[in-house]
């Protein structure tokens, strides 16, 4: 766990003055400011998914095997995914956010939070190679519970968390990852194994990872 002393209470939103606080005119607080003017929720998901697409056919040509990602990397992630929408997109947050009154890391506290992330975990396990799927699938759980602990980004940290993994599974000979099982309560195993990170007991995740692989295999057959 690389939140010690980093994380705190607060309100849900701190949002005050900051442009990645605020929302789009007319959206009624159901949409973020964003530069294609949207203001529909819907319309707003269906633009996310659809760049996200994107840039996924985009970043699997840009990280081959041997990379090693950096805490730079992830930044890059988000920015090719969301450039086009959000004007802070691929910068850190100024925001702190709770969860279910659970507190990701403080906002002020993220930049050595990701340094310490690329240093003692990124470093550890990417690039995703190792031969066992034992390992693979702790490698993959290391590094989401981790950064999803984190929470770097104003939105899309966990689809950011997942694009990553997609990257690391396809780095270690695994096809692309299929997260859609990962929903309705089982939603809430999801949270539950993120918080089990907070001691540093990665193997609720590293179960969901398990699933998520069997499913991929299973719908490739």
């Amino acid at each position: 766990m690389l939140l010690s002393g980093s994380v705190q209470k607060g309100r849900r939103y701190e949002t005050s003055g900051l442009v990645e606080g605020q929302y789009q005119p007319g959206s009624r607080g159901r949409v973020l400011r964003n530069l294609l003017g949207i203001t529909m929720k819907r319309e707003m998901n269906r633009t996310e998914l659809e760049e996200q697409l994107r840039a996924m056919a985009e970043l699997v040509d840009r990280y081959d095997r041997n990379h090693r990602f950096t805490a730079d990397d992830i930044r890059g992630i988000h920015r090719v995914w969301l450039g086009t929408v959000f004007a802070w997109a691929g910068e850190y947050r100024k925001v702190n956010l709770v969860k279910d009154e659970f507190p990701f890391a403080a906002a002020n506290q993220i930049p050595r939070l990701m340094a310490a992330l690329e240093k003692n975990i990124l470093k550890k396990y990417t690039p995703c190679r190792s031969g066992s799927i034992e390992e693979i699938v702790r490698a993959l759980a290391v590094v989401h519970t981790e950064l999803v602990l984190i929470h770097p980004f104003r939105e899309g940290n966990g689809r950011v968390a997942r694009m990553l993994a997609t990257l690391m599974s396809l780095q270690a000979g695994l096809p692309a990852l299929d997260f859609g099982g990962v929903r309705g309560w089982k939603r809430r195993g999801y949270f539950a194994a993120v918080q089990a990170g907070m001691k540093d007991d990665y193997r609720p995740m590293e179960r969901i990872f398990i699933s998520v692989i069997r499913r991929t295999s299973r719908k490739r057959t």
